[in-house]
């Protein structure tokens, strides 16, 4: 694996007890070669930037971590993919595993919470993207339960949800993240102790805490170990803006925003 003193100086490095066959990052803004408004990482080919430096900002990753980043078709939805050697980008989903080495679980953001996990055997790692949506779910269960349904499926008797670690990226935070009344109304409905996750806003508007929701969804499934974002002012893509890009923050006044990416993947 490529030396993680060739990175850019402010990508995140997870500060979990991962194993140490387990690599993880989350990119920030910095160390590509795309232009104003997508300066200068972007990883995202959906959000008009021009395709060549997507391309060669995607091939900078790849030698960067030393491993293949599979790079998803999110959707917002629950969807987990397998990931190996010949799953292809733009693979419908917003999570993934994978217990091939060299296969990166990749999940873009710019805004949305990345969750990556591993078991702490080493033996499977797994990403998802987490918008309010995909959080949500349906019928009480949504992105985080289904990525550790699959990554169970394949530990089979050696699954155990109780070790199993979880470290949560930069998002949107609480301060700057307002939504509707509908929100907040289906959160609470699913499990009524997001209610503590909310607080009024202006008018029928609520302040939501993206990576505390995303707390208490571990905690309910029973996971046990959860690192990363506290919801401090530091993880939050909208204010940090030198660092992160934003959908809500760039978006009305640029026209759209980059993506940045948290990978984890097998190093052995």
């Amino acid at each position: 694996m490529p030396s993680e003193a060739h990175w850019p100086a402010d990508w995140w490095v997870p500060d979990w007890p991962a194993p140490a066959g387990v690599k993880a990052v989350f990119t920030s803004r910095h160390g590509g070669q795309s232009l104003p408004p997508f300066d200068s990482f972007n990883l995202g080919d959906h959000v008009r930037d021009e395709p060549a430096r997507v391309a060669a900002n995607r091939a900078l990753l790849v030698q960067r971590l030393g491993a293949r980043p599979v790079f998803l078709q999110q959707v917002h939805g629950v969807d987990v993919a397998a990931l190996d050697a010949h799953t292809p980008d733009g693979t419908v989903a917003d999570a993934c595993w994978t217990d091939r080495p060299g296969v990166a679980c990749t999940v873009m953001v710019a805004d949305c919470l990345p969750v990556l996990f591993c078991d702490p055997d080493g033996a499977v790692v797994a990403a998802a993207h987490a918008g309010w949506r995909g959080l949500l779910g349906h019928s009480g269960e949504g992105v985080i339960e289904h990525t550790w349904r699959a990554m169970a499926d394949r530990l089979g008797s050696r699954a155990d949800v109780s070790r199993v670690l979880v470290w949560l990226g930069p998002c949107i935070g609480s301060k700057a993240f307002e939504v509707g009344p509908e929100v907040r109304d289906a959160f609470v409905a699913s499990h009524p102790e997001h209610i503590s996750a909310f607080v009024p806003a202006q008018g029928d508007r609520w302040l939501a805490d993206l990576p505390g929701l995303a707390r208490q969804r571990l905690q309910l499934i029973g996971v046990r170990a959860v690192y990363g974002n506290d919801g401090t002012a530091p993880w939050c893509t909208v204010t940090q803006g030198s660092r992160f890009f934003s959908h809500r923050r760039d978006a009305a006044v640029l026209g759209s925003t980059g993506r940045m990416a948290g990978c984890v993947w097998l190093d052995r």
